[in-house]
């Protein structure tokens, strides 16, 4: 890791009057801040405050428009991200920068120096995967790894280049509480050994527990620093957003009508050597609750979730009943149309098409919320429902002229939330939906959730964030190696009892072959 001999608190980066500006948005406007060696520094702020961009700069993704940076003393401009990793920059971006067709070993390659041996190579990344509690399969091809999994293919990317100053970008959003505690386990004895830490999250009791200092942005400035031990979430919500932090209201169970989705003994093996195959999962999901789903990234969520949206269509049509109609091997749009809307884990690739407009991607999902007439598209209709979701759910972006992959991470999740939602499915199906987010954009989504569930709709959601789960679930369950285990009531159950049936271990649980668990 890093040398010992380096001093602790000596100033390792400052940046100094930072901006960068582009054609919609100062998104940094005279940032100036100080990591010390050692140090595992917060960066605090609402999405679009300007946070990623600023970790861009220092990475040398994005180039300032005024300002200077110095590290470990000089002035210097960081030319690429390259240029960075030279430097003994690392950086663990919120958006994935993995090759999807390639396997882990070979994406770990690329940003690694030379020509590294690979088998070699794979020797090392199954050593630091294990040590630091983030198991990695080196040969698994990355198009078959979950969001969660690729999170940790990340992390374990940059632990292999012995960074003196890790950039952290949301690095816990899709991680179980167990990985997370292993990751802060990591990241507390790289600071000892002198790595400095710029960590952006949006989970504030983990920055309260884990970071020395924070400073706060707020649309683009900086408003104002703390020492996280000494506050609390509710307060570093406050010099976030500027106000108090909202709350969800949950008034118990709604008004419980019909079978909005069964799932009737459903196996289904996976595509993918590395899977999971799903095996007999049974499932009722009623109008008017809310149904969540916990478990370790890699136990068989994204079997699931593909068997659900019609992206990998079953043998048996009988296997799904969406509102009452067989529909196991009907396709996406026909599921849409019986009423089901779907909100998938990866935003950018199956959430949204990157280079195309807010507007288009509203068109691809919503089309059905007549946009459509005598098979002509009706664009004023598809611009103002897109205006819509942006207006409503906060979007910060340039307008829905604006490509999707301009937007922050969550952003683009909030309109893709909006779009699913305004659409008022019968029954939704939702992926990590506060994914990214900060805490009052997750609590209005949230509210948004318990809303449409009061007005009668089905809500499925799949999340590895069981505080979430618990805040707005009916009915509780775990996925644990392609099986399901049996459903509880929010009443019946608590956060440790589902900690450990996140393991497999639920009363009277078939056998479930040894696995590796985050």
């Amino acid at each position: 890791m890093t040398s010992s001999t380096d001093a602790p608190g000596e100033v390792r980066l400052e940046l100094s009057g930072l901006t960068k500006i582009y054609p919609s948005v100062i998104a940094n406007d005279d940032v100036s801040l100080k990591v010390k060696k050692g140090e595992i520094h917060a960066v605090l702020g609402e999405n679009g405050a300007g946070k990623s961009t600023l970790m861009k700069m220092i990475y040398g993704v994005a180039k300032p428009d005024a300002g200077e940076i110095k590290w470990e003393g000089e002035t210097l401009q960081v030319e690429s991200p390259a240029h960075a990793r030279s430097l003994g920059i690392g950086m663990v971006f919120q958006h994935f920068s993995l090759f999807e067709t390639l396997t882990v070993v070979e994406n770990i390659a690329l940003a690694l120096p030379g020509d590294p041996d690979l088998k070699e190579l794979a020797k090392q990344i199954t050593e630091v995967s294990k040590k630091y509690g983030l198991p990695v399969v080196p040969h698994r091809l990355v198009h078959a790894l979950s969001v969660g999994e690729r999170q940790r293919v990340e992390i374990v990317r940059c632990l292999l280049q012995n960074p003196k100053l890790l950039i952290m970008d949301e690095p816990t959003s899709v991680l179980t509480p167990q990985a997370v505690r292993k990751l802060f386990d990591t990241l507390r004895q790289l600071a000892d050994e002198g790595c400095s830490i710029l960590y952006i999250s949006h989970k504030l009791d983990e920055i309260q527990e884990l970071c020395h200092v924070a400073t706060v942005l707020r649309d683009g400035k900086v408003t104002g620093d703390c020492i996280p031990s000494e506050e609390t979430p509710k307060s570093m919500a406050s010099l976030m957003i500027g106000k108090e932090l909202p709350v969800c209201q949950h008034d118990g169970l709604a008004v419980v009508g019909e079978v909005r989705l069964r799932l009737n003994k459903l196996s289904q093996p996976s595509d993918d050597p590395f899977g999971t195959n799903l095996r007999d999962i049974d499932l009722e999901i009623y109008s008017g609750e809310i149904f969540g789903i916990a478990g370790v990234s890699g136990n068989g969520q994204q079997e699931l979730l593909y068997a659900l949206s019609g992206e990998q269509p079953l043998a048996q049509n009988d296997l799904i009943e969406i509102c009452g109609i067989q529909s196991g091997s009907l396709r996406p749009d026909a599921r849409r149309s019986v009423g089901m809307g779907f909100v998938p884990e990866e935003r950018l690739g199956r959430g949204a098409v990157p280079q195309m407009s807010l507007a288009d991607n509203t068109l691809l999902t919503a089309h059905g919320a007549q946009m459509l007439k005598y098979g002509m598209i009706r664009f004023g209709v598809v611009e103002k429902f897109a205006d819509r979701c942006i207006a409503e759910f906060n979007v910060k972006c340039g307008g829905s002229g604006h490509a999707a992959q301009s937007l922050s991470g969550g952003n683009l999740q909030k309109f893709i939330m909006g779009r699913e939602i305004l659409q008022v499915p019968k029954l939704l199906v939702a992926a990590q939906p506060t994914w990214g987010v900060d805490v009052g954009a997750a609590a209005f989504i949230r509210q948004r959730l318990i809303d449409l569930r009061n007005d009668g709709a089905a809500i499925l959601v799949i999340s590895e964030e069981l505080e979430e789960l618990f805040e707005i679930s009916d009915r509780i369950a775990v996925i644990a190696n392609g099986r399901l285990s049996p459903a509880k009531k929010l009443a019946d159950t608590n956060i440790d009892e589902i900690g450990v049936w996140m393991s497999g271990m639920w009363p009277d649980a078939a056998s479930i072959e040894e696995s590796d668990y985050a």
